[in-house]
């Protein structure tokens, strides 16, 4: 069985110091008055008091542990040393659960993990057939999202010729979003015969997939005069009303060079709330990127989030296998995934990542 090394020790007795701090900042008035404080406070300690709790737990079955093996070495009564001896089993397996149970909790969390999320699709290399499959992959996220009840947006879609997309633009919202689909993120590859190949030869495809944290108007202030605004008539579906106003929006940060169109909607008003909402979220998604950029060197991430030119994972048809080559997890249930039963990849890249975070806690309390 693992045990609790001296640097977590330590590093839990500052935790059970900080929830003590937050126990008296959340009965000051000035705390209770101000709610995003208040709601920023009460979160933190929600989260962290578990961790002592489980700690406080193992302290006292090493106790009982350490009576056990007192109890078996001085004890020369047969029955009683044996009892001494299936003490110290059940003890021991209790610990063990107990400190499962703890070590994904001192992983520090991605403080963006409960936020919503955008999903953007986009072909790439492989024609149509890219296109084709980057519309798989964009039913398979709405069957993922359908199961796990989160609440799926379509903000933008441009389809090509055969069925298939050229780019998707989906708002995700729900319990820990972004948290859930973050792994997601960098190059999906297929690799199976097109429908438009008549000789039967398997091809290789691509298209890139990046989940962005949505951000809220208080993270990102927009200077509106950084703006450049234009609309024009949409040419896609939508009916006659939407071809015939200037309902779709273009908006452009001059100082990022960052543009962004809605056309979706029948309303400009609305296309252009849809298009400030994506903005926004890619604003705070350039920021989130420049400062990974800036700790990288430092360590280097089992399971690269960030990094969305990495090729991540490969469908393989013709052997009904899925590839994750960050943690080179095979599965071989092809169709199903397709179908959004997503729940054993995202768990092995979540504990994969739980697992990297706790290396760099004790790695950094012993440093």
């Amino acid at each position: 069985m693992e045990e609790l090394t001296i640097e977590i020790r330590e590093h839990i007795l500052s935790i059970s110091a900080r929830i003590e701090e937050l126990n008296q900042l959340l009965v000051q008035p000035e705390i209770l008055s101000d709610s995003k404080k208040l709601k920023e406070y009460s979160k933190e300690r929600v989260r962290l008091q578990p961790i002592v709790e489980k700690y406080f737990q193992i302290v006292e079955l090493e106790k009982q542990l350490n009576d056990a093996i007192q109890l078996f070495t001085e004890e020369n009564d047969p029955e009683l040393k044996d009892l001494a001896l299936q003490e110290q089993e059940r003890i021991r397996n209790e610990l063990k659960r107990l400190w499962d149970e703890l070590k994904p909790l001192l992983a520090p969390p991605d403080m963006d993990d409960d936020r919503d999320a955008i999903l953007e699709i986009r072909a790439g290399t492989g024609g149509e057939e890219a296109a084709l499959f980057a519309a798989d992959l964009l039913r398979m996220y709405q069957r993922y999202c359908e199961r796990k009840r989160f609440k799926w947006e379509p903000l933008s879609i441009s389809e090509s010729g055969v069925g298939g997309i050229k780019e998707a633009i989906v708002a995700i919202s729900g319990e820990s979003v972004y948290g859930t689909l973050k792994y997601e993120s960098g190059v999906h590859r297929v690799q199976r015969v097109p429908i438009t190949e008549a000789s039967g030869r398997i091809h290789t495809s691509a298209a890139s997939v990046a989940v962005l944290p949505q951000a809220e108007e208080i993270d990102i202030v927009i200077d509106e005069k950084d703006l450049r605004i234009d609309t024009y008539r949409s040419s896609g579906a939508g009916g006659q009303h939407v071809n015939m106003t200037d309902s779709a929006v273009r908006i452009t940060h001059i100082p990022t060079d960052i543009v962004v169109t809605c056309s979706d909607e029948r309303s400009q008003i609305k296309n252009r709330a849809r298009a400030m909402q994506i903005l926004r979220t890619k604003l705070y998604d350039r920021a989130l990127q420049e400062k990974h950029a800036k700790t990288a060197a430092a360590r280097k991430e089992m399971v690269s989030t960030g990094d969305r030119s990495a090729k991540i994972r490969t469908y393989n048809f013709p052997q009904n296998r899925i590839t994750d080559h960050r943690i080179n997890l095979t599965v071989y249930n092809l169709s199903d995934f397709l179908d959004g039963d997503l729940d054993e990849m995202i768990a092995a890249l979540s504990l994969a990542d739980r697992s990297e975070r706790l290396a760099q806690v004790v790695k950094a309390t012993n440093s």
